[in-house]
């Protein structure tokens, strides 16, 4: 979830489609993806290392295998895989960068590479082969790009805000004004994350709790260093504060807190192209398994009472320690929820930067390979 503008969203023209769909690369034996995949049980991953993707309960508790669980199993060749990724700084992409650090790819046979790369540039590339995966979202140029041809799914999730995250909606009340219920039609809005972005779905659902929407509200799109102080001064009505950010006004009674991501439901996450989704799964799968174990290995539940872990997680994502603890724990979780892209294309649609008809889930999500990575049938 990253900074984006409206034009930025809309790049994926049909020329680049169709280049991108049309000089697919085929590094590995075609036989490989026509080949059925027998799943197995995985030991330390039993009924916990799954849940319903229906419940969007926001105290569900994430699926988890034990402690370095699922294990390894090598590939025979090493496959160098190159996964783009919008930051190294943030502590969402943390498990990536962990599994690096810790050799749990490498223990997959695998050979990763972090590559930074915006989602626009990212996902031609993708759809042409020429990078392996993306850890993004599901946004409104990642939908265009599906419904133009891209094959590209969302396989695997990445977190929800942990209890007591207030990452979201904030606004400036005015005198008299009750938080409990806040007129936002016609108000101006600062983000410095675009209409394109995942973000417009808890967005337009906090705001149509106060009587606004995507599409009766005023945004004004500003740097990060920006946002904060619009909101303060009064040059914006509203804001979008992300961690940690909101810590500045949470408890000045001027500002109240109106909603930010579902609790118990990831926005983003894993994106993979055709080598890994048909040409290649088995090292899908190989990189899953790694990423799976990663999390259930350091970040399984509140990795930030441990003193020692936020030092080097500090020094992983090259930030300082006061900064990590100043917000609570991500609640990890590779686990997608059912009807999320649903709701995001409604989102888009609102916002008006969607494409066409809506893609159904099957277009969009495939969970069989997180499935396998963790020994779970459907």
């Amino acid at each position: 979830m990253r900074t984006r503008n409206m034009g930025t969203t809309l790049l994926l023209t049909g020329a680049l489609i169709a280049a991108a769909t049309g000089c697919a690369k085929n590094d590995t034996p075609s036989g490989t993806a026509a080949k059925p995949r027998t799943i197995k049980a995985v030991a330390g991953c039993g009924k916990g290392s799954w849940t319903d993707p229906s419940d969007l309960a926001p105290d569900r508790k994430p699926a988890r295998c034990t402690s370095g669980a699922p294990a390894p199993v090598k590939l025979a060749k090493t496959r160098k895989l190159t996964i783009a990724t919008g930051t190294l700084a943030a502590e969402y992409v943390a498990p990536l960068e962990m599994a690096v650090k810790k050799g749990e790819f490498e223990k997959e046979g695998l050979d990763v590479t972090l590559k930074v790369l915006p989602t626009p540039d990212a996902l031609p590339l993708l759809a042409k082969g020429d990078i392996d995966a993306q850890w993004a979202a599901p946004e409104a140029a990642v939908m265009n790009g599906i419904l133009g041809g891209f094959d590209i799914k969302w396989v695997a999730a990445n977190f929800s805000p942990g209890p007591g995250s207030k990452s979201g909606l904030w606004v400036r009340l005015k005198d008299g004004q009750s938080a409990s219920h806040v007129a936002m039609a016609g108000r101006r809005m600062g983000t410095m994350i675009g209409k394109g972005s995942v973000i417009s779905y808890p967005m337009d659902t906090a705001l149509k709790k106060h009587g606004g929407g995507l599409d009766k509200i005023q945004f004004q799109q500003l740097g990060s260093a920006d946002v904060l102080t619009a909101l303060q001064n009064g040059g914006v009505d509203s804001a979008w504060l992300l961690d940690p950010v909101w810590r500045k006004v949470d408890g000045d009674k001027r500002f109240a807190f109106l909603g930010g991501q579902p609790q118990g439901e990831p926005l983003g996450g894993l994106l993979f192209g055709p080598k890994l989704l048909k040409e290649d799964p088995d090292a899908g799968v190989a990189f899953l398994r790694a990423y799976i174990r990663t999390v259930n290995t350091y970040f399984a539940g509140d990795y930030k009472k441990d003193p020692a872990f936020v030092a080097e997680l500090a020094a992983l994502l090259k930030t300082d320690k006061a900064v990590l603890e100043s917000t609570p724990s991500l609640r990890m979780d590779w686990e997608i929820r059912s009807g999320t892209t649903d709701r995001l294309q409604q989102a888009y649609e609102a916002a008006g930067v969607s494409k066409g008809d809506p893609l159904p889930e099957s277009r969009t999500v495939d969970r069989k390979l997180y499935e396998e990575a963790v020994g779970h049938t459907s």
